[in-house]
């Protein structure tokens, strides 16, 4: 197969990822794991308000769009409940 450069991937092997060792991959998460930044107590509490307020009108649209439905197919039908 061909890359965008018109290469052969075949003919250029990458090398082999070197293995390591249970100490030196944990002391790379470790060191990985502190470069995480973690959000505050209030972004948190804002984004899951959010959330929240977010669902509750995709509930209350999507009720409408049911109910909007249902009208619709019962009066094309001739069936209501």
């Amino acid at each position: 197969m061909k890359s965008p450069t018109g290469t052969s991937e075949t003919n250029s092997p990458s090398p082999p990822k070197k293995r390591v060792g249970p100490i030196t991959f944990f002391s790379q998460v470790r060191a990985e794991a502190r470069k995480v930044t973690w959000t505050s107590y209030r972004e948190t509490w804002i984004a899951s308000v959010m959330v929240a307020v977010m669902v509750i009108l995709a509930a209350i649209f999507f009720y409408a769009t049911d109910s909007v439905v249902r009208v619709i197919v019962g009066f094309l039908t001739g069936v209501w409940h």
